[in-house]
C-alpha cells in the first residue's frame, strides 16, 4: 500500500471497479421479476454494494492489518454475490446475455483483490 499515492479509498482502482459492478448489478437486477424483490434482487444487491463499502472502510482503519480484514470481508461478499448469480441464472431471472457485464466485473474485481491480499501478505 503506497499511501504516498492512495490519498483516498476513491483512488483505489479496485473500489473504482467496484462501485460500477454496482451499478451494474443494479441495472440488471432492475429487469428480475417483482416476485423477486425480496428476495434474490435484495440479497444480490446487499453483497454487492458490501465490496466498495469494505474497501473502503478498510483503507480508513489506518493499518495494513485492519485493511487487509476488510479486502477479505470484500472478497467473501464478492464470492456471495458470485453464488446468488449463480442461483438468478439457474432461476433464469434474466437471459443469460444479461448477466455478461456483472460476471465481467465481479471477476476482475475479485482478481483485484486477491491480488492485493496476497501482496499485503507478502509485506507481513
Amino acid at each position: 500500500m503506497k499511501s504516498d499515492l492512495i490519498k483516498s479509498y476513491k483512488d483505489l482502482i479496485v473500489w473504482q471497479r467496484s462501485v460500477s459492478l454496482v451499478e451494474a448489478v443494479y441495472n440488471l437486477t432492475d429487469k428480475f421479476p417483482p416476485s423477486e424483490v425480496y428476495g434474490l434482487t435484495v440479497q444480490i444487491r446487499r453483497a454487492s454494494t458490501s465490496i466498495p463499502a469494505n474497501i473502503a472502510e478498510g483503507r480508513h482503519r489506518g493499518t495494513r492489518r485492519d485493511f487487509s480484514r476488510f479486502l477479505r470481508i470484500a472478497y467473501g461478499s464478492g464470492a456471495e454475490l458470485e453464488s446468488h448469480l449463480i442461483l438468478a441464472k439457474k432461476l433464469s431471472l434474466s437471459a443469460l446475455s444479461e448477466f455478461t457485464l456483472v460476471d465481467s466485473l465481479l471477476d476482475e474485481v475479485m482478481r483485484m483483490l486477491n491480488k492485493m491480499l496476497s501482496k499485503l501478505r507478502s509485506l507481513s
